[in-house]
C-alpha cells in the first residue's frame, strides 16, 4: 500500500475533523440505543400478550411480572390491565399448557380468582348404551385449579381432586364426575366443592361433595347422594350477599330444574326444595345477582351440541322465576342462536364495575374432548327501555317458571310481573376489559355496537 506525507497543518485539521465524525457517530448510536429502548418499551406495554401468537397458541410475557395486588379497588385497577381474551381460540397457561377446567366456576378469595373445572386431558372414546346410542366420554381424571390475579393468565395449581378408586369408589375411571363448583365457608373457614357425581350411564344421577382447608386443597371427597331423594345433574351453587348458599340442579330425568338452600356448613341441603322451569329440560345453570335480582342463565339438553340459552329472573331465590329469553347479541343469527357454538357454565361478576359480568362457556369437542374450547365473553344487566319489550318476560309463560314441591301448578308467573331488566351477552372476536366501558342502551344497540 502506497503511504502519503502528510503536512503538519493538513495532519491537525483531519484530527479535528475525525474527532467530531466520531462524535457525530457516537451521539447517533446513543439515539438510535435510545429510540430501539423506547420501541420495545411501547411494544410490550401495548401489545397484550393474547395478541402475540405461534400456531395459534397463546404466548404470556405477564407470567414474569405477576402482581401481588390485594382485592378492593387494586384488584379492580388489576384487571386493567391490556390482557385480551379470544373466544373459541386455545388457552394456555402461563407454562404453555392448554387449560383443562372445562365445565368449571371461578372462586374470587383474597384478591386471587381460583378456576376449578373438569380435567378431560385423556383420551375420548365412545359409550355405546343398550339402545344403540353412544355418547362422547374421558374418564375420571380429577379436578384441576387455576389461580390468576388478572383472569387471563393463569398458574397450573394441579389436581386439587384426584380421580380413582383409591380415593373414593365415586372417583373411580369409570364414573362421571362434571361441573365442579366451590364456595368459601365463612363460619367453618373450609372450601366445599359441589359437583355432579354420576356412572357411565349416567343413571345414578347425585350430587357429590368435597372439603379443603386451602384453595389449592388438596379436598377430601366426601360422599355423593340425590338432594331431599331427587336425581341430580348439571349442577351449580350460588352464595348470597348474606353468606347463604343454594344448590341448583337439574332433575326428574333432566325435564325440571330444583332450587334447594345448603346447610350454614355448605355440605348438606335443607329438606325443602323449589321446582322450576317445568318440563322445560334445561341443564347447565349459572346464577348471579345484580341490584337485588337473581339471574339465572341455563341451556336446552342436546348432549354435547350447542343450543340456545335463556335468562329468568326473581326477586327471591326461592321465589317467582320469570323468563327473559336469549341473552346473545353479535356474531352471526345462527351463532347467537347456539350461544355462540357453547354452553354456559359460570357468570363472573366484574369487580367494581355493577351490571358487568364475564359469561364463561364451554366449546365442547366430543370427537376430542380435551381440545374443547373456552368462550368466555362480556355479559350487561341493562334497564328495560319500552313497555313492550318490559311486557315480554310475561308474555311467554314465564317459562313455566316456579313450581313449589309437591304442587301441580305450571307456575305461570301473574300477568303484572313484568320483566325488570334485559340481559346480553355480546359476541367478540377479541377483547378486553376496557370494553365494558361501552356499555349499550338496549339489546338493539348491542349488537349493532358489535358490528362498529
Amino acid at each position: 500500500m502506497k503511504y502519503n506525507r502528510v503536512a503538519p497543518g493538513q495532519r491537525l485539521a483531519q484530527r479535528k475533523w475525525l474527532t467530531l465524525s466520531a462524535l457525530r457517530l457516537h451521539l447517533l448510536a446513543v439515539t438510535c440505543l435510545l429510540s430501539g429502548l423506547s420501541v420495545l418499551y411501547t411494544f410490550h406495554s401495548t401489545v397484550p400478550p393474547h395478541a402475540i401468537e405461534v400456531h395459534h397458541q397463546r404466548i404470556s410475557f405477564m407470567a414474569m411480572r405477576r402482581s401481588t395486588a390485594v382485592w378492593g379497588n387494586e384488584q379492580a385497577e388489576h384487571l386493567k390491565l391490556p390482557v385480551y381474551f379470544r373466544p373459541g381460540e386455545l388457552w394456555n397457561d402461563v407454562d404453555g399448557n392448554p387449560i383443562q377446567a372445562h365445565g368449571g366456576g371461578i372462586l374470587l378469595h383474597q384478591g386471587v380468582y381460583y378456576w376449578y373445572g373438569e380435567d378431560k386431558s385423556g383420551p375420548t372414546y365412545k359409550k355405546f348404551s343398550l339402545t344403540g346410542d353412544s355418547a362422547a366420554r374421558v374418564d375420571v381424571i380429577g379436578v384441576r385449579c387455576y389461580s390468576s390475579k388478572d383472569l387471563s393468565n393463569w398458574q397450573d395449581e394441579g389436581l386439587v381432586l384426584s380421580g380413582g378408586r383409591q380415593h373414593h369408589p365415586d372417583l373411580a375411571a369409570s364414573m362421571v364426575l362434571e361441573r365442579p363448583k366451590v364456595l368459601y365457608n365463612d363460619l367453618t373457614r373450609t372450601f366445599v366443592m359441589w359437583m355432579h357425581i354420576d356412572d357411565a350411564d349416567y343413571a345414578m344421577a347425585r350430587a357429590g361433595i368435597a372439603v379443603a382447608l386451602s384453595p389449592t386443597g388438596p379436598f377430601k371427597f366426601i360422599r355423593s347422594f340425590r338432594p331431599n331423594g331427587q336425581q341430580s345433574r348439571d349442577l351449580t351453587v350460588f352464595k348470597d350477599d348474606d353468606a347463604t348458599a343454594y344448590i341448583v340442579y337439574s332433575s326428574e330425568g333432566n325435564q325440571d330444574m330444583h332450587i334447594a338452600k345448603l346447610s350454614p356448613d355448605y355440605t348438606e341441603v335443607e329438606p325443602s326444595h323449589l321446582k322450576i322451569f317445568i318440563g322445560r329440560s334445561r341443564e347447565a345453570p349459572a346464577v348471579f345477582k345484580h341490584d337485588g335480582l337473581y339471574f339465572m342463565l341455563t341451556s336446552g339438553c342436546t348432549g354435547w351440541e350447542p343450543n340456545q340459552a335463556e335468562v329468568h329472573w326473581a326477586s327471591d331465590m326461592m321465589g317467582q322465576w320469570n323468563w327473559v329469553g336469549n341473552p346473545c347479541v353479535g356474531g352471526t343469527e345462527m351463532d347467537a342462536a347456539v350461544t355462540f357454538q357453547s354452553q354456559g357454565t359460570f357468570v363472573l361478576p366484574v369487580p367494581g364495575q355493577p351490571g358487568r359480568f364475564i359469561f364463561m362457556g364451554d366449546q365442547w369437542d366430543p370427537d376430542n374432548l380435551a381440545q374443547s374450547r373456552y368462550a368466555w365473553l362480556p355479559l350487561w344487566v341493562l334497564p328495560v327501555q319500552n313497555t313492550s319489550q318490559r311486557a315480554r318476560g310475561a308474555a311467554l309463560d314465564g317459562g313455566n317458571a316456579t313450581m313449589p314441591s309437591g304442587s301441580d301448578d305450571q307456575g305461570r308467573p301473574p300477568g303484572g310481573n313484568m320483566m325488570p331488566a334485559d340481559v346480553v351477552v355480546r359476541w367478540h372476536d377479541l377483547w378486553r376489559f376496557s370494553d365494558f366501558d361501552r356499555v349499550p342502551k338496549s339489546r338493539w344497540e348491542a349488537g349493532r355496537l358489535y358490528h362498529m
